[in-house]
């Protein structure tokens, strides 16, 4: 074996204080590392289900917290911090570590930290480590990727190391969950802070720094140091200490780009001294490594793009194929559940249980299979390193449109959700791409469009085969989605030009190595984000339904009476059976309801569309989210009706027009579909967008743009089809 394992930690472990009645303190540990150094993995293995997704105090940064059970008497909330290569941020995701790292007085500042590194890249991976070790801040070395040095023949000299680095270092496979029962023990322990000191700063800068530690009552020379060179960004600094710091630095003659230089160069000068003294290589690669061979394949100019469509295909097919048979169980259960009881009890709150609470309810639980499918996709995807060659691939398609290829990830990240793909934008330094990248982005279909999409699909597109292998209705969905990022280049070309954007802007992404995915972590992606779609889009959805029903169902005055007594009148005498007459009746209570009112009002705004008043409801309910048009028309073409009207698809199928002809024809359904890949009908993107720019008018230029451009593609689709 070529890992040499420690059989015991050198550093400094004090004894767990003996705390009051209640137990030892509860711990608060976060996790730091490089982007792709099994930062997340680890995260995953402590803490299981126990999750929660969060913002950092103050920014729209997503704070993933867990809680791990270290020993059988205590637990630690765990931290999962921004992937980052140094202290230095480059990004706006990468200033909330410095925020909480740098503010002992925080209230989630951390006992410890834990370091996750990469066993094969010790020299690019310890930079960090450094740097947090010169902060003063207790640490523990998660020594990562074990079995990926092991292969390359990296043998690590693993008790030279921590005499090196002073600190306790834990070979793992956080992967495999190999090393995190070590890790726990080590995390149940209070750390000293690491005796190690691998960088000072010049003596020249003393002065300087003394004078910003003694004034901030700081604990060490390095901290103030990074005082002085990014005050600007520390969010907890007041302006006051801002202008101090800046009336310092200046007087010093403080040159902030050459101390950083300086001390990059001086960092690792001592980390090449540490490995020489414990790394050594006992074997080179005498081929070419595999997953060189595998990029020629995926990136290629060509080829690279159809393996990538290919991928996108296989998806939208399983989409359909895959997810049918339990969505049609999961829809004929609802329907099934509704008929009995509407079978065996009756009265108003019969009725709002069966056409409000169960048929909003109806409209969230079908979709799970499908949202459940696109993100088991995507987690495969990032999990075997395939979604980052994705990421390089697609950058050389969007740069000519005025994007920058750190545009593609909030991109892509899109096609799940629009709120944390548009935080996402943080990563781009430049302002003008960034503003670009944020306005585009909601463009991009949503998971939250997939309940319309596969709705309106499959009641107009017929399931048989296309070309011999490929699903008509997988194909329509492809090309929805295709339809929105043609549209997101565009417009991005469109804004390139107004902006008038000239900053050049450059795209680094590290490649992770090919790996199996881990089903764990994909089995803990899919649970978490079928879980907030059924806890967050579901309370929207059925709170709607509920209150649709009741504007459904009741009217002004006695109008809704009068218009059922005519409606009798004209059945006993045209002779309809008892069937015809309960469904005009029916019909003509909602159109007195006051959700009818509401939808007169607006039908003549949408008549150019071929959309009637019912439709009007659910674009006008559906802006609070997109997926609860679903919603709106499953309860509005459940109240009244029979329960034994079937499915929504069968709902949908029987409604008919003024000429008694289907109402949901081929134009109306393209026109909805086209409608909702370019509609901004969510509040939740309007709101990230203000606290992104901190200006109302982007999202008012969102909604306008968007809006105006839903509604002429949709009119220009349905009068070509009609």
């Amino acid at each position: 074996m070529a890992v040499t394992v420690s059989s015991s930690t050198t550093a400094t472990i004090a004894a767990p204080q003996a705390g009051p009645e209640a137990g030892p303190r509860p711990l608060r540990i976060a996790l730091i590392g490089n982007p792709n150094s099994g930062k997340t993995s680890l995260f995953n293995q402590l803490t299981g289900l126990n999750q929660k997704v969060g913002n950092f105090p103050g920014v729209t940064v997503d704070r993933k917290t867990g809680v791990a059970q270290l020993t059988a008497t205590q637990r630690a909330e765990i931290i999962d911090l921004p992937g980052t290569y140094s202290l230095y941020p480059k990004s706006l995701d990468e200033k909330v570590i410095t925020d909480l790292l740098y503010d002992k007085a925080a209230d989630n500042y951390p006992d410890f930290v834990v370091v996750t590194v990469d066993a094969n890249n010790l020299r690019r991976s310890l930079l960090l480590f450094t740097q947090l070790g010169d902060l003063g801040l207790p640490a523990v070395l998660a020594l990562n990727m074990m079995d990926v040095a092991e292969r390359h023949g990296v043998n690590i000299d693993l008790p030279a190391l921590e005499r090196e680095l002073g600190v306790p270092i834990i070979p793992m496979n956080a992967r495999k969950g190999i090393g995190v029962a070590a890790l726990k023990i080590v995390m149940a322990q209070r750390l000293d802070a690491p005796p190690v000191r691998f960088w000072q700063p010049d003596e020249r800068l003393l002065p300087l720094v003394r004078q910003i530690r003694y004034y901030f009552n700081l604990h060490n020379d390095y901290l103030a140091l990074h005082y002085a060179q990014q005050y600007r960004q520390i969010g907890f600094l007041s302006a006051e200490d801002k202008t101090h710091i800046q009336e310092l630095t200046q007087q010093a003659g403080f040159d902030a780009t050459a101390a950083q230089a300086a001390e990059t160069i001086g960092r690792y000068g001592r980390i090449n001294e540490i490995l020489l003294e414990t790394v050594t290589v006992v074997r080179t690669e005498k081929r070419e490594p595999i997953s060189n061979r595998i990029d020629k394949v995926l990136t290629h100019r060509v080829g690279g793009y159809l393996i990538f469509l290919s991928i996108l295909f296989l998806l939208f097919q399983a989409i359909f194929a895959w997810a049918q048979y339990p969505m049609d169980w999961i829809d004929q259960g609802i329907s099934g559940l509704s008929a009995a009881i509407q079978a065996n009890f009756s009265g108003p709150l019969v009725r709002l249980l069966t056409e409000g609470v169960l048929a909003g309810l109806g409209g969230v639980l079908v979709f799970i299979p499908q949202i459940a499918l696109l993100f088991g996709f995507l987690a495969v995807l990032e999990e075997t390193g395939y979604m980052a060659r994705v990421t390089f691939l697609m950058d050389k398609l969007m740069r000519p449109f005025g994007l920058s290829g750190k545009s593609v990830v909030p991109l892509i990240s899109g096609l799940a959700c629009a709120v944390p793909a548009i935080m996402g934008a943080r990563v781009i330094e430049s302002w003008k791409d960034r503003m670009i990248t944020i306005f585009v982005t909601p463009l991009m279909s949503c998971s939250a469009r997939i309940p319309v999409y596969t709705v309106l699909v499959a009641l107009v597109v017929p399931d048989r085969a296309a070309w011999g292998i490929f699903n008509l209705r997988g194909v329509a969905l492809m090309s929805l989605y295709l339809l929105g990022l043609f549209s997101a280049l565009g417009s991005a070309w469109a804004m390139k030009k107004l902006l008038k954007a000239r900053e050049r802007s450059y795209f680094i992404m590290e490649f992770p190595v090919y790996q199996w995915p881990r089903w764990k972590n994909v089995g803990l992606t899919i649970y978490q984000k079928v879980s907030a779609f059924v806890l967050q889009a579901g309370r929207v959805i059925v709170a709607i339904s509920v209150l649709l029903w009741v504007l459904a169902s009741y009217g002004p005055g006695r109008q809704q009476a009068n218009a059922e007594a005519q409606v009798r009148q004209q059945a006993a005498a045209r002779g309809w059976d008892a069937s015809e007459t309960s469904r005009q009746v029916a019909s003509a209570r909602l159109e007195t309801s006051y959700a009818g009112k509401f939808g007169h009002v607006l039908e003549p705004a949408i008549r150019p569309l071929g959309y009637d008043w019912k439709i009007g409801i659910a674009l006008l309910t559906s802006f609070a989210a997109r997926e609860v048009f679903v919603g709106t028309i499953s309860t509005i073409y459940s109240v009244g009706q029979d329960a034994d009207m079937g499915t929504l698809q069968q709902k949908l199928s029987a409604e008919k027009d003024a000429a008694g002809q289907p109402f949901f024809t081929p134009a109306r359904a393209f026109s909805l579909l086209v409608f909702y890949v370019f509609a901004m009908q969510c509040m939740s993107t309007l709101a990230v967008t203000y606290r992104e720019t901190k200006n109302w008018r982007w999202p008012v230029a969102q909604l306008v743009y968007m809006t105006g451009l839903a509604y002429v593609a949709a009119f220009v689709v349905y009068q070509v089809l009609a």
